[in-house]
C-alpha cells in the first residue's frame, strides 16, 4: 500500500467562497496523477487536499466600509480600493492579543488545526505535509507552524498525530506573500523551519523545500531571502513569475491570480510527484 501526501491550501485576504480552492485542486490533481499514471490512478486518492477557509472567522466590516466610503462617495479605482480595504481589515483583525485566549488570531489558527486534523484522518497521521499559502495566508501559516515548532501545541486535536504536530511538514509554498512586512515586528522576524527538523525521523529520504513565488507587479508580494540572514538560510528559492491575465498581469491586481497560475501550480506539482516517489521508494 502506498503512502499518501497531505496538502493544505490557505487563502489570503478578503471573504472567500467555500470552493475558493476547487480549481487549484483540479489543476494539481490532474497533473499529479498524469505524471504518476504508471503507478497509480486518481481513484487511488494518493493526494489528499483540504482548503483552510479562515475568512468566515472574522466579523469583517470590510464590505460595509467599501460601500460607505467608496461606492456611496463615487471614488475612483474601486477594485483597487476594495482590495486595500480587505487587506488592511483582515491584517488588523489578525493581530495577536496575548491577554486574550479567544481572540481572532487563535480562532483562525484553530481553523488551520482543524484542517490538519482532517488531513491526518484522510491521509495518515504520519503523511508528509505540503502547505500552499497566499498573501496573508502565508503569514497565518508561518505563525501557526512557528508556534508548533516552539512547542505551543494547545490547538492540536490529536496529540498522537505527527502531521498535526507539524513534524511531517516538508513543503511550503508562499504565493504573493506579505511576510516581509510582518517581519518588521520583533516577534514575527523568525522564519519557520522548512522542512521540519523532525521530518528526517519520519522520511530521511525527503529533502523538502520552501519556494516563494512573487510578481514584480504585485505590490503585496515580496522576495523573502533578502529579509534577513535567517530567511536567506530558510527559504530555498525566491521565484519571479508572471501572474494574472491581460487585464491584471501588469498591475497590482495580479495579486489575486496565483492560485490559477499553471506555471506556479505545475512547479508545486512536480515536487509533490517527486516527494511521493521518495516516500514510496520509487
Amino acid at each position: 500500500m502506498y503512502k499518501k501526501i497531505a496538502v493544505a491550501i490557505i487563502h489570503g485576504i478578503g471573504n472567500q467562497e467555500d470552493d475558493f480552492a476547487s480549481k487549484t485542486e483540479k489543476i494539481i490533481e490532474k497533473q499529479f496523477y498524469k505524471k504518476l499514471k504508471k503507478w497509480i490512478s486518481a481513484d487511488s486518492e494518493q493526494l489528499i487536499i483540504h482548503p483552510v477557509h479562515w475568512s468566515t472567522v472574522l466579523i469583517n466590516r470590510a464590505d460595509e466600509l467599501y460601500k460607505d466610503l467608496v461606492l456611496k462617495k463615487h471614488q475612483n479605482y474601486k477594485l483597487l480600493r476594495r482590495f486595500i480595504i480587505h487587506y488592511l481589515g483582515d491584517a488588523i483583525a489578525y493581530q495577536p492579543i496575548k491577554e486574550a485566549k479567544n481572540n481572532t488570531y487563535m480562532k483562525i489558527h484553530k481553523r488551520v488545526s482543524e484542517t490538519l486534523h482532517h488531513l491526518a484522518n484522510d491521509a495518515g497521521y504520519d503523511a508528509p505535509l505540503c502547505v500552499i499559502s497566499h498573501s496573508l495566508g502565508s503569514v497565518i501559516a508561518s505563525n501557526f507552524f512557528y508556534d508548533l515548532q516552539k512547542n505551543n501545541r494547545d490547538l492540536i486535536i490529536n496529540k498522537d498525530s505527527y502531521l498535526e504536530k507539524g513534524e511531517t511538514l516538508a513543503l511550503f509554498y508562499t504565493l504573493g506573500t506579505t511576510l516581509p512586512l510582518w517581519s518588521l515586528r520583533h516577534d514575527f522576524d523568525q522564519p519557520i523551519n522548512i522542512p521540519s527538523k523532525l521530518l528526517n525521523k519520519h522520511y530521511p529520504q525527503v529533502k523538502g523545500e520552501w519556494i516563494n513565488f512573487y510578481s514584480k507587479n504585485d505590490v503585496l508580494g515580496f522576495p523573502l531571502k533578502e529579509v534577513s540572514e535567517r530567511y536567506q538560510n530558510s527559504v530555498t528559492e525566491d521565484r519571479i513569475v508572471r501572474i494574472g491575465n491581460l487585464l491584471t498581469f501588469w498591475n497590482p491586481l495580479c495579486h489575486i491570480g496565483y492560485f490559477r497560475n499553471k506555471r506556479v501550480l505545475n512547479r508545486i506539482t512536480d515536487q509533490l510527484v517527486l516527494t511521493w516517489k521518495q516516500i514510496n521508494s520509487i
